[in-house]
């Protein structure tokens, strides 16, 4: 027999109260507010705008490093790098640098020759770095992100050749802090690095990220500015389990700028913090309506959800999730414990969120052959009895 379709959509019963809260002002031209773990925009300026986004390009840099390179291989510095602008550590042409200690330098730092020096170590060239750069944007989900260098200095560099946008860097962001050694060095205070083996040559390098001494869970990311992007910065910060990520391109120059960047940030941050928070909306074994089973002594079976959801929302959003279920209706038996009856689809407003099974929560055996006889007769007399009473 067919089995038949029904669809409903179920509106989950929270709290109808009214949060009113501020949104959130900052002085960039681009600026957005992610679930650090989800990636899902909760606040955004000009978020898919395409900027030109300095030296915040560089978490792009380590990424393809640490994932393509070896931290023991030794970097030769080229021409290329060691003329490369400030700001720079000033290597050498010839010199050998161990791989892992030109990361910390470039992200501790922003030194501009360490990104050179290791894009050509990695990528064989800059050219060929930048397109894996671009490359790899596109497969974390950055879609409007070309790279045209690796350290983020822009000024030989058309707009078309080289810029993000605020939601595209939070992304890549989100993508870097999966990998635990990226945490681990952007998160150092400060680290000794010894250059030339031997020769006594060493940097002590202190990280200029502000933002992690200065707001409670910080985590990272990395700041930027050049005269044609202005103050950039990606932050990240974690509190319980709610991870936040921030963009702000274009906060300003000057040390006005400089500022402001920080206060963009640290607004976004506070607005995500009070606003946003771990709910849960459907839970695992949740019923929902029966579906109905032919040729067997259970005439249903109780349909329930396969699993848990939960995810980061303000209470204003959570008044707005339901659920969409589309379900088997009528189906033969035999029904088995755990088979699929159908879906339900999790929506905030018209934005899917999840999908999740619809299953029956227990079996239905098929009739066997006396069942089946005995419920034959039974539909007889049922319907001999309904016959004789309307004579």
């Amino acid at each position: 027999m067919k089995k038949l379709l029904f669809y409903m959509t179920v509106t989950l019963l929270f709290s109808q109260t009214v949060y009113a809260s501020q949104l959130p002002s900052v002085a960039a031209q681009g600026a957005v507010l992610i679930d650090g773990d989800t990636g899902r925009v909760l606040w955004g300026k000009n978020e898919e705008k395409p900027l030109t986004m300095a030296s915040t390009t560089k978490i792009m840099t380590a990424i393809l490093v640490l994932e393509e390179g070896n931290p023991d291989d030794m970097v030769t510095v080229s021409p290329r790098a060691a003329k490369s602008p400030q700001v720079r550590m000033n290597l050498t042409v010839g010199e050998q640098v161990r791989q892992e200690d030109l990361l910390y330098a470039m992200m501790l730092k922003s030194y501009n020759d360490a990104a050179v020096a290791l894009a050509e170590h990695i990528g064989g060239s800059v050219e060929e770095f930048c397109d894996k750069m671009t490359q790899k944007a596109k497969e974390i989900g950055a879609e409007d992100t070309v790279f045209g260098s690796p350290n983020g200095l822009d000024s030989h560099l058309s707009f078309e050749q080289h810029h993000s946008t605020a939601k595209d860097m939070a992304l890549i962001a989100g993508y870097a802090l999966k990998n635990p050694k990226f945490v681990e060095i952007i998160n150092t205070p400060s680290v000794t690095l010894p250059i030339k083996a031997g020769e006594g040559k060493e940097y002590f390098i202190t990280n200029q990220n502000r933002f992690l001494n200065e707001y409670e869970g910080a985590i990272g990311v990395k700041t930027g500015y050049t005269n044609k992007a202005g103050q950039c910065f990606v932050g990240a910060a974690k509190r319980d389990d709610v991870t936040l990520i921030t963009t702000v391109l274009a906060s300003g120059w000057g040390s006005e700028g400089k500022e402001q960047k920080w206060k963009d940030t640290k607004t976004l941050m506070d607005y995500g913090f009070e606003n946003y928070h771990i709910e849960k909306i459907v839970s695992k074994g949740q019923q929902i309506n029966p579906t109905e089973v032919l040729h067997s002594s259970n005439q249903t079976v109780t349909a329930v959800l396969a699993e848990d959801f939960e995810g980061l929302f303000s209470k204003e959003e959570v008044d707005r999730i339901n659920l969409h279920i589309t379900q088997v209706k009528t189906l033969e038996a035999p029904v088995e414990k755990g088979q699929k009856l159908g879906t339900a689809e999790v929506m905030l407003g018209e934005l899917p969120l999840a999908k999740i099974d619809v299953v029956a929560a227990e079996s239905a055996n098929r009739y066997t052959f006396t069942e089946m006889l005995n419920y034959l007769a039974k539909k007889w007399n049922d319907f001999d009895l309904d016959t004789s009473l309307k004579k």
